[in-house]
């Protein structure tokens, strides 16, 4: 049950920008917000290890704001901040090791060997670097563009493009591994 309300609350985060999008024809700024801080709030309550805290303190924090501002620009920096989250998150555990891709590849090999930990440092790398031109991107959309234009880049291109990054990085892993073994 757990898990599903989690998968629920992630999903509902996805959607964030379609749903300010079509929400704000309907709703005032202020209702989306308070929706934001709900699903962000539950989040947290379900996070028993506290991983998630410090992001979901910030993004809350960002919320109760855009509540208290109530007007609709301020939404737009939601994304703005996840990625500074992300950001933060992966950057941190490259300055305190291990990186966090070499803790996930760890989860299905343990006996992780050295240039593995150099490949997965470099990976971290790569999506620390993703997360400064993605949350660049963002902050562009969120000053300077229309909300469909926001809508459009922050809740599909920027989805698209991970995913590309994700598929891109499999395929290199695959080819690492093939010339790695025996």
């Amino acid at each position: 049950m757990r898990r599903t309300l989690i998968a629920v609350l992630v999903g509902a985060t996805l959607a964030y920008p379609p749903a300010v999008y079509f929400g704000l024809r309907h709703l005032p700024p202020q209702a989306l917000a308070a929706a934001l801080a709900a699903v962000i709030g539950l989040r947290l309550l379900l996070d028993r290890r506290g991983h998630w805290l410090p992001a979901g303190a910030v993004l809350l924090a960002f919320s109760l704001a855009a509540v208290l501002r109530g007007d609709a620009v301020t939404l737009r920096f939601y994304p703005v901040l996840v990625n500074l989250a992300m950001l933060a998150l992966f950057a941190a555990s490259l300055y305190r090791p291990p990186s966090l891709i070499e803790r996930l590849a760890r989860l299905r090999e343990p006996d992780l060997p050295p240039e593995g930990v150099r490949y997965t440092r470099r990976v971290t790398q790569v999506w620390c670097l993703f997360f400064v031109f993605n949350g660049s991107v963002a902050l562009y959309t969120a000053l300077f563009t229309s909300l469909a234009t926001w809508t459009l880049y922050n809740g599909l291109l920027a989805y698209l493009l991970m995913g590309t990054l994700f598929a891109v990085e499999l395929l290199c892993r695959t080819h690492f591994r093939k010339r790695r073994s025996p």
